[in-house]
């Protein structure tokens, strides 16, 4: 057992004990917490903790002891403190009561057996790749640390994890101003999730939840989306939904929001629909002529390019025309609300949301098999949150009230609204 150097501490007297917390007690629980805080200053500070208690408790090691002092050193045990979410063994100093034969405890070693905020710790470690079965292999903070055993890890995880799915799925979203939303499917082994991001008039990005579904069952899709607005989702006031071409998710965001929605449908999909029925030979030159297309600033420029395109395609493969022309209007609708200079780096493509798909493939791939659905659910609301506070705003986000008020004139609210 490695012996701990006593180095000095400018600490304050540990509080004797006391039926209510004194202002030594409270001093203590914050010196407990920034011990095990901080592993490798905490180790060397422990035994300086608790050799002061004991000096307090016992006096001097030399010193006389008077005929009302009972209590004595009485060498010392092996025991084991949490520092962080690490179990580290330690020895332990012992004070005894000779009077009345018993152990006199120390209220420092005590109070660092309790580990604080374990789970979330473990949790955020589990989520950047540490596999349960390797967790010993993995103690970081120093050599006499000890991992939990894998199915501990396993079991808390599922607990802790299990907390942020009910916090994820039950949040409310009347809070949030949005102004667009993004929506688009991840895959989890076999089964598809579908994940909502939205905007708010700020630029901030809001996770809203998930379904698993795929985006062609339009019946889930809106009963997902019913589900959000129960929740408190906010589009009164219009909103800008970007998506793939998924006719089922398409039907399910017209029907659930009925005048209230305009879709702008992914271009990047798009293209890449269109290119998919093309030889390869002919893939890579189509597919720029479609990117330069779509990097038109205006509606008219960019229509009539697609359309030259179009008539092109006919004498080579009339299913990529059919491709190109299905949903077209809808891949320009930023260009018809006029922001395509302002907005297309974050809103002519799902790209807002494949990025935080990717992060969350980042913080699964080591999941080599999808059981249940529960075990997908808390996996993937533990990583959405896990996310959420990284993400910067939307790039362009001061023209999203300009956004609003296209969207709003496009979609005639404001009539709508006099009318009423």
């Amino acid at each position: 057992m490695p012996k701990l150097a006593r180095r000095p501490l400018p600490v304050k007297p540990f509080p004797s004990e006391a039926p209510t917390a004194t202002a030594e007690e409270i001093d203590l629980d914050a010196r407990v917490a920034l011990i095990q805080a901080l592993i490798p200053l905490g180790l060397e500070a422990l035994n300086d903790v608790l050799l002061t208690e004991v000096e307090r408790l016992v006096g001097g090691r030399y010193a006389r002891k008077s005929g009302d002092q009972p209590r004595r050193r009485w060498g010392a045990q092996r025991g084991s403190v949490y520092l962080a979410d690490q179990k580290l063994p330690v020895s332990v100093p012992r004070v005894r009561n000779v009077q009345t034969r018993t152990e006199v405890p120390l209220s420092a070693y005590q109070a660092l057996q309790q580990p604080r905020g374990l789970d979330q710790a473990l949790l955020a470690r589990v989520l950047h790749g540490l596999s349960t079965r390797r967790y010993e292999e993995c103690a970081e903070a120093v050599p006499e640390a000890f991992g939990l055993s894998s199915s501990s890890v396993s079991r808390r995880f599922i607990e802790a994890s299990a907390a942020q799915l009910r916090q994820f799925q039950e949040r409310r979203l009347e809070g949030y101003d949005l102004v667009a939303l993004f929506l688009d499917g991840k895959s989890f082994g076999d089964e598809q999730m579908l994940i909502a991001l939205g905007v708010t008039l700020a630029g901030d990005k809001v996770l809203l939840g998930f379904a698993q579904t795929s985006t062609e069952n339009e019946r889930a899709c809106r009963q997902f989306l019913a589900h959000l607005i129960d929740r408190g989702l906010s589009y009164a006031q219009g909103l800008l939904v970007v998506m793939d071409g998924a006719k089922g998710l398409h039907s399910a965001v017209t029907q659930a929001l009925p005048g209230y929605a305009v879709i702008q449908r992914c271009q990047w999909h798009k293209r890449e629909n269109v290119v998919s029925h093309l030889p390869k030979s002919e893939q890579v030159s189509v597919r720029r002529r479609l990117q330069r297309a779509y990097e038109e600033p205006t509606y008219t420029k960019a229509h009539a390019a697609l359309n030259r395109l179009a008539t092109e395609l006919e004498a080579v493969n009339l299913s990529a025309v059919r491709s190109l022309q299905e949903g077209l209007e809808e891949t320009l609708t930023l260009h018809r609300l006029g922001l395509m200079p302002e907005l297309k780096d974050s809103f002519r493509t799902t790209n807002c949301l494949e990025s935080i798909n990717s992060q969350v493939g980042q913080r699964t791939a080591h999941i080599k098999r999808w059981t249940t659905a529960a075990q997908r659910h808390r996996w993937l609301a533990a990583a959405l949150l896990d996310i959420e506070p990284r993400l910067r705003k939307v790039n362009g986000y001061p023209f999203l009230a300009l956004l609003r008020r296209q969207v709003q004139e496009a979609l005639k609210l404001n009539v709508a609204h006099e009318a009423a």
